[in-house]
C-alpha cells in the first residue's frame, strides 16, 4: 500500500500522549497511533459505536438493524 503524507499539527499535550502510547507497546510509533485513531473516527462517523446504555441487548439489535438495511465498506473502513 502506498502511503501519502500530511501533515498534522498537534498540541504537545496530544503529542505526549501519543508518545506515551508508544512507549507502553500499544503502539510501534506515532504514524501507526494517529492512523488507528483516523481509522477509529472513520468507522465512528460510518458505522457508529456501541453507546454502552446498559442493555447490550437491545444495542446489538440496533446496530444490526443499521447495518442490515445500509451498506457500509466495511472492507475500505479497515483498509485505511
Amino acid at each position: 500500500m502506498v502511503m501519502q503524507m500530511t501533515q498534522v499539527r498537534l498540541t504537545k499535550g496530544l503529542i505526549d500522549r501519543i508518545d506515551e502510547l508508544v512507549q507502553r507497546g500499544y503502539y510501534p510509533n506515532k504514524s501507526d497511533a494517529i492512523r488507528d485513531a483516523v481509522r477509529r473516527l472513520v468507522w465512528e462517523k460510518e458505522i457508529g459505536t456501541i453507546p454502552n446504555t446498559g442493555d447490550s441487548v437491545q444495542e446489538i439489535r440496533e446496530i444490526r438493524k443499521k447495518l442490515s438495511k445500509e451498506k457500509f465498506d466495511l472492507k475500505g473502513i479497515n483498509s485505511l
